[in-house]
């Protein structure tokens, strides 16, 4: 998604491939976690490799997340899309009127900001000249009301590979908090979706405590979304779509104080912590990610079911981070986690077959099926899942959301 140099790690997830104008996107994700090893440790924890830093068992904890209206209104089993809204980017431009009534919930890709610390968001439509089929703003606006009347979530996600955003400070904080509900309130939407990557959260030297954030960038955007959760009440709906560098990674490395590993390492834990009781949905990007260590102290490759459960299995049953058993991160409800996925291999690295899916899927709500990794417990009300994107879906033929829909109607 990127049309400016990568960072070394995380990689970009490929949410924006293939193009964007005449800009390549790379779809190959970086070896994430091992770059974020401190240097004493990469010759001894390959992937692959079992790590002692992994407790030899673990007990599931209680969900400590909210189940508020916002996620009530979704259906058991929800569908999560990522509509390409300000570009085309070769997969072709999809008028939100004829996205298929089995997304429930909409992301308009992307809301970006005027510069990386003006915390001012904007939200520009794919002109004509790019996407030759995009709908006047009169008809965008009318099929949001439509697919609202239907019960869809139509959401602004602010962010992407090009949209870096940093909060450094109050005045960027409140700008944010202008601009985003300006947003919101122009197009008439449900909420926000905060797809933060690159360098947009990281923690600040000697910031440890999860619980107790002090990074200004991380303290100022909780502030920020508790501000906009506040204002819109209780159907407000927030989502968040981090990739595993910022979240799960953080069982053995918490920012720079895990022995000089990459100060972004699990930064997005104690937003995610913070927010927990407004959170509608967590979907991490189990895509474009570097092998990732879980609970059985192996490390898991992207693409495949097992990746997808113990990730998952993660966030359901909560983890050390940075190895310290006294220092858990709570499991969330399922019902606010879903699995995120690209839809195709064009969509970006990572793609697991129809079968690893639903292998993944039965696994984690039924245990049946599991495979090698066993997960810690067993959870029906899982949401669903996530993809970038509905526009890479339907270049694929409908893949994704077919294979789904037969999942979900055989799952309730």
């Amino acid at each position: 998604m990127a049309a400016h140099p990568v960072p070394r790690t995380p990689a970009s997830h490929g949410r924006r491939a293939l193009f964007r104008g005449p800009h390549r996107r790379r779809t190959i994700a970086a070896l994430v976690t091992a770059l974020a090893l401190p240097s004493a440790a990469l010759a001894v924890l390959p992937p692959g490799a079992s790590a002692a830093v992994a407790p030899a068992s673990h007990t599931a904890a209680s969900p400590t997340g909210a189940r508020g209206s916002a996620a009530a209104d979704l259906p058991a089993h929800a569908l999560v899309g990522y509509l390409h809204a300000s570009f085309a980017n070769g997969s072709g431009y999809v008028p939100l009127a004829d996205v298929p009534d089995s997304w429930d919930v909409i992301d308009l890709a992307f809301g970006e900001p005027t510069s990386a610390t003006s915390g001012e968001i904007h939200f520009t439509r794919c002109p004509t000249t790019e996407c030759p089929n995009a709908e006047s703003d009169a008809d965008f606006k009318a099929a949001v009301k439509a697919k609202q009347a239907e019960g869809k979530k139509v959401l602004i996600s602010i962010g992407g590979a090009n949209g870096q955003v940093q909060l450094t400070t109050t005045a960027a904080r409140d700008a944010f908090v202008s601009s985003v509900s300006d947003i919101i309130d122009t197009w008439g939407l449900d909420g926000l979706d905060i797809d933060f990557e690159g360098h947009s959260l990281s923690l600040d030297a000697g910031d440890t405590d999860f619980k107790n954030p002090t990074t200004p960038v991380v303290v100022n955007l909780i502030s920020a979304l508790k501000t906009l959760k506040a204002k819109y009440g209780s159907g407000f709906v927030l989502t968040m779509a981090p990739e595993t560098f910022f979240v799960q990674l953080g069982h053995q490395f918490y920012g720079g104080g895990s022995g000089g590993a990459d100060p972004r390492a699990g930064a997005y834990l104690p937003v995610i912590h913070a927010l927990r009781d407004d959170l509608t949905l967590l979907h991490v990007q189990d895509y474009n990610s570097g092998p990732i260590m879980g609970l059985d102290g192996q490390y898991h490759t992207m693409g495949g079911a097992d990746f997808h459960i113990a990730m998952t299995d993660m966030l359901l049953t909560g983890f050390p981070v940075a190895g310290d058993k006294d220092n858990v991160f709570p499991a969330l409800s399922p019902s606010q986690v879903a699995i995120g996925l690209p839809a195709s291999g064009n969509a970006g690295g990572g793609y697991t077959t129809p079968a690893d899916v639903d292998t993944a899927l039965d696994c984690l709500t039924r245990k049946t099926g599991c495979g090698s990794y066993t997960p810690h417990g067993t959870w029906p009300d899982l949401r669903g899942l996530m993809t970038w994107s509905v526009n890479w879906d339907k270049f694929g033929g409908w893949e994704f959301q077919k294979n789904f829909d037969q999942w979900r109607s055989q799952n309730g």
